[in-house]
This record gives C-alpha cells, structure tokens and sequence, in this order.
C-alpha cells in the first residue's frame, strides 16, 4: 500500500520523485505520466480503471486498509462467508473446515451496486435521519425549557405580586382602623378635658369670689354667699364623683396583635415554593432498519379478509380545485406545509417517501430516486411507465398504477416484480394508490369510477 499517493508509487522505487497523475486501485499505487502510459499498455495492468489525483477522494481510513493479507503478505483470493474475513491462499490451511469459500472476483464483482452496498448507504441515511430526529426531540426540550423557565418566573412574580397587593390591603385597612380608633378614643378625652378645663375656671372664679368674701363682705352677705357657694360646689363634686363612676377616666391603651397566620408563614415557610423535575417518555420511533427487514421476511403480515371490508364516510373535503387525482392524509391529523422545492428533468406525476429519498414516476425515464440529502438521482427502473402513473410504498415493496395497460403492479424496492393485477372488468385507468397497515392495496379506477382493494398477494380482490 502506498504511503504517499501523491508521487508516483514506480519511480519512488528507483529513488526518483515524479509526481502522481493518476490513482490506480487495483495496483494501489500512484502513477506519474510516463508510467500511466506504459501501465494502459501492459497485458497485467490494460484493463485496471485510474482516476486522475485530483477527483481521488479516498478517506484516509480506506486508503489505510490492507489489500494483503497482513499475516501472509500474500493477496488475497477468497472470502469465506462462515467467518466473514477475507484469505489468501495460506490461509485456506486455517479453514479446511468451511464449505463457504468463494473467489475473491466472485464476490466484488459489481459490489457497487449489490444490495449489500445499497443496504449499508440506506443504513448511514437512517442513521443519520435519526440523529437528525433526536437532535430537532432535543433542541424542541431546549426551547420548551427556556419558555417553561419564563412561564414560571412569571408565575412566580405575578403571585408575588398578588401576594403584596393582599398584603398591602390588609395593612391598608389594619391602618385605617387603627386611625379611626385612636381618633375615636381622643376625641373622647379631649371633650373631657375641655370640660374639665371649663369646670376648672368655674371653680378658679367660686376661689376667687370666696377670697373677697371673706375680706370685704358682711357677715350676712358671707352667710348667704356660703350657702350659695355649698350648692354650686355640691353640683361641681357630683359632676366629679360621675366621672370617677363612669369609664371616661379610665386609662385608654391600645395595641396590636398580627394575625397567627401571618406570623406562622414567615416563622414555617422557608421556601416560596419547590421546581419540580419530571420525564416524560418521548415518543420518538427509531427503528433499524435490519430489524424492519426481519420483519417482514420472518413475520407474515397480519391479513385482514377484503370480503368483510366496510366504508365509513369520513368527511367532504372542498379544496377548491378542479381535476383532483390523489391525496394523501396523516393519521393524527397534523398538517404539512411545503418546505422544498425540487426541480427535476423530466416530467413526473405520483410521489412517494421512503427512507430518505422520494420515489417518483418519471415517463419515458420510468421510475426514479431522489435522495432528500443530496439530491442525487438513481434509477430504480428504466422501464417507461405512462403519464398520470401512481406510486406508493409498503415494506421494502413498490406499487404503481399503469392507467393505459390498466395494471397494478407490486414490485420488490431495486428488485423483481412480485405480482400484477389487470382485470379491465374490474379496474380501468387506474390511478390513484394507497397501502393500509395490513398490506392492503386500494387504487382508484379513473375510467371504471370506483375504487378496488387488492390483497397483499394480488390473488384477490
């Protein structure tokens, strides 16, 4: 195996430093253009294909791979399937015991287009659509847990702010009761005090009248003005011994006592509240596609009698639109909306998805692949179907409409024709196609005006 492919493989040998021209695979060695020249000519090497250096493309894992058997340093010339490895021939010694030995030309004879190489590149597109179907599962939890954060936070305020809205009601109200008590309560001592102030001065004139009574009056006037004074005075003490009965000289306190419940929420509650963490199952389908294989190899598809089939009338869809030939629905519901557009060159009419790739009939070109990663087109048959054909898939097969011939025909995916179904008594210009979950063929017959279940096998109708 070369180290360098970028000089030629030959006159590096002879300690001479040319530059590589092309690749040969065969030989796995660089050529300069001499060489090139005599290795086209060669009996050995004439029919080994080259590819120039620049389109040489190879990963550097491949070019890493031995094409000689390390242990033996010999090429190898067989495969033995028993142990899947390939041998040279001193390595048959090793596997005298496996009846599975196949020449190595045998087996890389058009492996590029086996069902083996298509199988491994359908397997890298699953997988990497289902990366693709878990990285869009896990970017949606991303954006879901940034709104649900901002959902929360505003929950979280606006019962904060409830909560200070109750609050401030409450002092608000706690406050005007306690104005209007302390209000209350003063006005009552401060009429008494203006009485008492009025009481005061009445009592300071009766001091005052005395004083000159006992100076300058007579002992009559004296008498009189004493007895005078014995009534007023019995009328003010009476006024006082009502007030020492009554609670208007009580000692009016007031105070406050916060609700228990206030109180125990800010001496128990530690937390606002708790963030609760929760998993929910995603129901993400993932499934390899071997396994799917094996399915419908091992398990016979559950059949379901057509005889006993019944119609149930959904709904009437108005689209608006004239000259409608097919439709397809989703089972939940849900709605497509159209992302891409893609040209191709030719005409098409049906459409079908399948791992990655559209499926579509072409005309004359008959029915094509294109690959929704790359856009890259294959052939799936170049047998020409008419215009208006219809295509669907099922499993690993294909079912297409041919209105003019007035067929069904069911077909293995890049294989052989399985069965097809024409009978122009029952079905004419068939069109429009659709599988049910049992396999179920139902196509609609344009010309006859009805639409006929074909079982799985084709048998029957």
């Amino acid at each position: 195996m070369s180290s360098n492919w970028s000089l030629c493989d030959i006159c590096d040998n002879d300690k001479i430093a040319k530059s590589s021209v092309v690749w040969c695979s065969e030989c796995d060695e660089g050529l300069c253009g001499d060489c090139k020249e005599h290795h086209n000519i060669s009996k050995g090497t004439q029919n080994h294909k080259t590819v120039s250096i620049g389109e040489y493309k190879l990963p550097t894992e491949v070019l890493q791979i031995s094409k000689i058997c390390t242990k033996h340093n010999e090429k190898y010339e067989l495969f033995c399937r028993k142990h899947d490895y390939p041998c040279c021939k001193k390595c048959v010694k090793s596997h005298n015991d496996c009846k599975s030995l196949t020449d190595m030309n045998e087996i890389i004879k058009n492996v590029k287009t086996s069902n083996a190489f298509y199988e491994i590149e359908q397997i890298l597109l699953e997988v990497v659509e289902n990366i693709k179907r878990i990285s869009t599962t896990r970017e949606d939890n991303l954006v879901y847990l940034e709104n649900k954060k901002r959902e929360i936070e505003a929950e979280i305020k606006q019962i904060r702010t409830k909560m200070n809205r109750y609050l401030d009601k409450l002092q608000y109200d706690l406050m005007k009761e306690l104005m209007a008590t302390e209000q209350e309560k003063s006005s009552k001592i401060r009429q008494l005090l203006t009485t008492l102030t009025k009481k005061g001065q009445e009592i300071t004139k009766f001091q005052t009248n005395f004083a000159h009574i006992k100076q300058y009056a007579s002992e009559l006037q004296t008498f009189l003005s004493m007895k005078q004074l014995e009534k007023d005075i019995a009328v003010e003490e009476a006024f006082i011994q009502s007030l020492t009965k009554r609670d208007t000289t009580n000692q009016v306190n007031i105070s406050f006592r916060i609700n228990k419940s206030l109180q125990e929420i800010t001496a128990s509650e530690q937390r606002f509240g708790d963030i609760n963490v929760s998993s929910d199952q995603c129901y993400l389908s993932i499934q390899k596609r071997k396994d799917r294989q094996a399915q419908i190899m091992v398990v016979a598809l559950p059949t379901r009698n057509i005889d006993n089939l019944t119609r149930t009338l959904q709904k009437h869809i108005n689209t608006m639109m004239s000259n409608v030939k097919g439709c397809s629905m989703l089972p939940d519901g849900r709605m497509h909306k159209l992302k891409k557009t893609i040209k191709v060159k030719s005409n098409n009419d049906g459409v079908a998805f399948k791992d990655g790739h559209l499926i579509y009939c072409s005309w004359k070109k008959g029915l094509k692949m294109i690959s929704l990663s790359d856009e890259s087109i294959t052939n799936v048959t170049n047998k020409k179907i008419p215009y208006q054909a219809h295509v669907t898939t099922f499993g690993d097969n294909l079912f297409y409409t041919n209105d003019v011939k007035h067929r069904v025909t069911c077909r293995v995916y890049h294989g052989n024709i399985l069965w097809t179904f024409s009978d122009t008594s029952v079905l004419r210009e068939p069109c429009g196609i659709s599988v049910d979950s049992n396999g179920n063929v139902f196509v609609v017959g344009y010309r006859s005006g009805n639409v006929v279940v074909i079982s799985p096998d084709g048998q029957h109708h």
